[in-house]
């Protein structure tokens, strides 16, 4: 099994940047992608940014991109998410998530991710 731990969250004013962190721990040798979703209040789970281990294949979403960028560090089983020129609409409680098996051509929003983290809240002030 797998824990993950987010870091970084916090509180920052529009234009800022944040960069979140999640530690992985446990069976971490199956590893496919790991990903970043957040929710906002009254608001469903979205797909923020995903990161494959294997070749460092990288998604994100379109409200994202340019502004956002996911790393791992291999060595540390860590993956970061540098979130650059943060807006209010990007306040939210974002969750790390692990994918351990292949999942053949489904796109990293929609793969199945079985591990999730507690969530790190990002709160981006006007």
């Amino acid at each position: 099994q797998v824990q993950l731990v987010e870091s970084g969250g916090g509180l920052v004013q529009a234009g800022g940047s944040l960069t979140l962190s999640c530690a992985a721990s446990g069976r971490t040798s199956s590893r496919y992608y790991t990903g970043w979703f957040r929710q906002a209040p009254g608001k469903e789970r979205e797909f923020v940014a995903a990161i494959r281990w294997s070749g460092g294949d990288t998604a994100y979403a379109e409200s994202v991109k340019e502004r956002f960028t996911i790393s791992k560090d291999n060595a540390k089983t860590t993956v970061h998410l540098q979130m650059n020129n943060l807006k209010t609409e990007d306040t939210a409680t974002y969750y790390c998530a692990w994918s351990s098996l292949h999942q053949g051509h489904v796109a990293p929003p929609n793969l199945e991710y079985d591990t999730w983290g507690q969530g790190t809240q990002v709160t981006v002030s006007s």
